[in-house]
């Protein structure tokens, strides 16, 4: 339904117009539904439906343009994909709390970009590519240039965090329900140090975190031992180890911890 089926990108295009509107695709079951509910429920499914609306219409006017003729910074990229990472980011993370507020999943992985990839930020006031400004070879000018990047990219967060907080599920928001863990495969990208790498944990986890913590882990920590941890209130309980785990991590702040 998302990103359509066939054997070639025609057949995949094709099967895009003829669904161009998730709405409109679904407009009698959506109307079936709206009859059986209440006044209450029926202004939930509006509003619900009115995000997914303008969700579709902010891809559309993003196709547009990129199929205007016009040079694009980002030439081989589709056309849905917006050339600003900023926009391409709040679509991406609006689609993900579409998902969650439906249940339609609750589980997500969501990699902001490659390792590797060139790509210059603009938005960011530097003209640097991604990872050639990655190693800096500890000069403390390009330190800050990378820096530049590194903080508009965090910095796009806000938004999904924001989206989560004002998005109620029944008596809390999906971020109070939610366990979000952000980090970065490196520590020290200069010489692809991945040891230390930062994490950081965010929403509540429907009451398991209280949050407003700054941990230290002990030298030679794996970062699977809080992955474990966190499997275990979850639920998962059986499991005994996860990828190169020591034992589980403790949480419990110390008074030099809280912030």
């Amino acid at each position: 339904m998302l990103f359509g089926a066939g054997s070639s990108a025609e057949d995949r295009a094709a099967r895009r117009v003829t669904r161009r509107s998730i709405l409109d695709f679904i407009g009698g079951e959506v109307e079936r539904v709206r009859r059986q509910l209440g006044t209450g429920d029926r202004a939930r499914l509006d509003r619900y439906l009115d995000n997914v609306r303008e969700l579709e219409r902010r891809i559309e006017a993003v196709e547009a343009h990129n199929l205007s003729g016009e040079t694009r910074a980002l030439p081989d990229a589709p056309a849905g994909v917006p050339d600003s990472f900023t926009e391409h980011m709040k679509l991406m993370f609006d689609i993900q709390v579409l998902a969650l507020q439906t249940d339609m999943t609750r589980v997500m992985s969501f990699k902001t970009g490659r390792d590797a990839q060139n790509r210059v930020f603009p938005e960011c006031e530097s003209n640097q590519p991604f990872h050639p400004a990655s190693h800096h070879g500890n000069r403390e000018d390009k330190i800050l240039e990378f820096n530049k990047i590194c903080k508009f990219r965090m910095g796009q967060m806000a938004y999904f965090l924001d989206k989560m907080k004002n998005t109620m599920d029944g008596d809390a928001s999906l971020l109070d329900k939610s366990l979000i863990i952000w980090g970065s495969p490196m520590a020290d990208p200069n010489i692809h140090n991945h040891r230390r790498c930062p994490l950081v944990l965010l929403g509540h986890a429907n009451g398991l975190l209280k949050g407003n913590v700054h941990l230290k882990a002990a030298d030679g920590t794996p970062m699977a031992n809080v992955m474990l941890t966190l499997l275990h209130q979850l639920g998962a309980g059986d499991m005994t180890s996860f990828g190169d785990s020591t034992g589980e991590f403790s949480f419990a702040a110390p008074a030099s911890a809280t912030m």
